[in-house]
């Protein structure tokens, strides 16, 4: 043993491999103490890792029976026997050992770590399995590059998502808002990484200004990775036209009519004009900016008016359709007749005479006073400011004669009523008693009821005797 052991020093003093031939030993004597017992069964997992992360791997030992455990690289390597550590790599480290486990982490793993990591167990027969260590690699850049920066409504424009140097290959996702779409994808392989790029072919419209397109990555590397851009329409303006006055109801002739035009559009409408569909706008129609204006509607204003409105992409218009309705026809308030009524002097007497006049809008009769015709003039200047009150006069005057008709009919009808019912009454009150005839003459003084009837029969026969004849 002795003789054996001295070579060690001018090993370690020569140019041979420093602390080799202890670890030889250390072998040897460790196959000479090898138990012999059965039943020991190794196990272990695979490890998936993402570069740059901790691995940790693991070999235990089931019915352990202090058996010799160790570690070795895909090149053979040990790593670890039992709690020693031959290889010169300081990122493998000792996590735990026991006579039931030997756990080692790898730290900063890289795609050369990658492979089958054994673990032998010294038993007889000797016992070996392995790991495999999974390392993945998350993209190292997401872009995505648009065919055009500004697009036009209506136009198709092409975007396109690179997902660079990752391992295994990405899956890409394309989402417009929160709508998925379906894009087209190509893997190009360099080496152990792999470039995916997606394809979208996207037609724009208006609704699509300001909302974002995201590039999403699937990998089982990293969570969340999107990258987005948002898109920029360029679209022809969109015009409204809104009625401001009468802001209900219809439009009637003598009323104003306002109506305003918006337009919006990308970008901003420069131009905007009204005019008349298939007329000449009327003259007195006030046109200001965005505004069009009638004080005073009649009949020949119908027709369509049209706005448009115009930017850089096209031009636009929205129609509004006026007809115009005839004046309302409204009954003069009681008072303006009494009033009227009430300023002609005493000393004319018909005042139905004095009343039409001022009703229809005429002059005063001759008969009339002095003092009364600066009245008559202010009711006809005031009925004069307003056209359709010598109609509604009129028709006023009409339904108040009809009026008073029916209510004359009405009570000559309750007059006769009541007269019949005052008659009836009296006609009832005075025939109302006891009536006696002379069928029983005679026999009130009757002493029974049998004398009564012999009375009677005489007085029958008395009336015969009495009978007179004349010749």
């Amino acid at each position: 043993m002795a003789g054996r052991a001295q070579p060690s020093g001018p090993a370690g003093s020569g140019g041979g491999a420093p602390g080799l031939l202890p670890l030889l030993l250390l072998l040897l004597c460790a196959a000479a103490i090898i138990p012999r017992g059965h039943g020991q069964n190794l196990v272990t997992e695979d490890v998936t890792v993402v570069e740059g992360d901790v691995a940790t791997i693991s070999c235990r030992v089931k019915n352990s029976d202090d058996s010799v455990i160790q570690l070795l690289n895909p090149n053979r390597q040990t790593i670890y026997f039992r709690d020693f550590r031959p290889l010169k790599d300081s990122r493998f480290q000792l996590v735990n050992f026991s006579n039931s486990e030997l756990r080692v982490s790898l730290t900063n793993v890289s795609i050369s770590d990658e492979g089958r990591y054994f673990c032998q167990l010294y038993t007889d027969p000797p016992q070996e399995i392995y790991t495999t260590i999974t390392v993945l690699v998350p993209p190292r850049n997401l872009v995505i590059d648009i065919e055009k920066e500004t697009a036009v409504e209506g136009e198709e424009i092409e975007l396109n998502c690179t997902a660079m140097a990752s391992r295994p290959a990405t899956t890409i996702r394309w989402f417009k808002g929160n709508k998925e779409l379906t894009g087209k994808s190509e893997v190009e392989r360099w080496s152990d990484m792999y470039t995916v790029t997606s394809q979208l072919l996207l037609k724009v419209g208006r609704e699509d200004d300001g909302v974002p397109v995201i590039c999403l990555v699937d990998h089982p590397a990293v969570k969340d990775l999107q990258t987005q851009r948002y898109l920029e329409v360029m679209y022809k303006p969109q015009v409204r036209v809104s009625q401001n006055y009468p802001m209900q109801g219809l439009t009637r002739e003598g009323e104003p009519l306002e109506l305003t035009c918006t337009a919006f559009g990308k970008p901003q409408p420069t131009d905007m004009r009204w005019l008349r569909v298939d007329d000449e706008m009327p003259q007195h129609v006030v046109v200001s900016g965005s505004n069009l204006l009638i004080s005073n509607l009649n009949k020949t204003d119908n027709g369509t008016y049209r706005c448009e409105a115009s930017n850089a992409v096209g031009k636009s218009h929205a129609d509004y359709m006026l007809f115009v309705y005839d004046p309302p026809t409204t009954i003069p308030p009681p008072t303006t007749t009494t009033t009227t009524t009430t300023t002609i002097p005493t000393t004319i007497t018909d005042t139905t005479a004095t009343t039409e006049p001022a009703v229809h809008g005429t002059s005063v009769p001759p008969t009339a006073s002095a003092e009364a015709l600066p009245t008559v003039h202010l009711s006809n200047a005031s009925l004069a400011s307003r056209p359709s009150d010598s109609r509604a006069g009129e028709d006023g005057a009409i339904r108040s004669v009809d009026h008073a008709v029916v209510g004359g009919v009405v009570a000559v009808v309750v007059f006769a009523v009541l007269c019949l019912l005052i008659i009836l009454g009296r006609y009832f009150a005075r025939h109302k008693g006891t009536y006696f005839t002379h069928e029983a003459k005679g026999a009130d003084d009757a002493a029974d009821a049998d004398t009564a009837i012999i009375n009677a029969e005489g007085g029958q026969n008395n009336s015969e005797e009495k009978k007179e004849y004349f010749i």
